[in-house]
This record gives structure tokens, sequence and C-alpha cells, in this order.
């Protein structure tokens, strides 16, 4: 099993910023991608980021040039930099990992940006 941690969600007006931190912990080995996926109310989930373990990153058109995903390995975290905050960005904001071909989620951190 895999357990992961979000922490940074919050209150922000637009053209703010926030960090979002996904800390995994348990059977990772086989860890293949972790990332990020967001969900607003009445619409469906929808993927942000991910990074592979050999840093190969990808976005959302969304949030290219805005957002930037990062690791560190030796804190098995994953960091989730958004910037230039919109109100159409306002969502549950999900981390995910792939272990081999399982997927694990975590419980999910509340981002809200007023305009």
């Amino acid at each position: 099993q895999v357990q992961l941690v979000e922490s940074g969600g919050g209150l922000v007006q637009a053209g703010g910023s926030l960090r979002l931190s996904c800390a995994a912990s348990g059977s990772i080995v086989g860890l293949r991608a972790t990332g990020w996926y967001r969900q607003a109310p009445g619409n469906e989930r929808e993927l942000v980021a991910y990074i592979t373990t050999m840093s190969g990153t990808k976005y959302a058109d969304s949030v290219k040039g805005r957002f930037t995903i990062s690791r560190d390995n030796a804190k098995n975290t994953v960091y989730l930099q958004m910037n230039s905050l919109k109100p159409e960005d306002t969502a549950v904001y999900y981390c995910y990992a792939q272990v081999l071909s399982s997927l694990y989620w975590g419980q999910g951190t509340q981002v809200t940006v007023s305009s």
C-alpha cells in the first residue's frame, strides 16, 4: 500500500501563488510517476501535471507557464508550485502516484482563488 499526504491548499487572490506538497510513504518500490489532478464542482477530474521518476514532466495546457512540478527524492515528496493563479484554478487538487500498474490517491486539498 502507498499513502499520500497532501498539504498546501488554501484561499488566495487572483494573481497569487500557492505550493502544494504530496508526501508518499509505504510500498513505493516501482514508483513510476507522481502528479496532480483537480476537480471543480460539476466538472470531471482533469490532469494538471505529473513528473516521472526520470524527471520527465507533463502539464495541462491551461497551466503551462504558471505551474511547476518538482520532486525531492530524499523526502519522497512532490511539489506543485502554482503562480499567477486564476479563479478558474479553483478546485480540489488530488495527488496521485503510479506504482507499477496501480494508482494511489491522496485525500485532496482545496484551492480557492478569489477574483
